[in-house]
């Protein structure tokens, strides 16, 4: 067993923090993309996108912040 391993909740919250930090990411640049040719549209794909990156990052802070407990002694 690997001692780093993180516990089942820390797991399922770590694939979350990067979901919304890569899938932001994601909409930010179709954001960009499409803003060339309609900025109202380009802003509303960006913005969003720019906010699931803020959440994703303060969820490592979160993340960052929790006790790692260990199941087994």
């Amino acid at each position: 067993m690997a001692a780093s391993s993180p516990t089942k909740p820390h797991a399922r919250l770590e694939k979350w923090i990067w979901i919304l930090i890569y899938g932001g990411l994601f909409a930010i640049i179709l954001g960009i993309a499409t803003g060339r040719t309609e900025e109202a549209l380009g802003w509303a794909m960006a913005v969003p996108g720019a906010a699931l990156v803020a959440v994703g990052v303060v969820l490592i802070y979160v993340r960052s912040r929790l006790p790692d407990r260990k199941d087994s002694p």
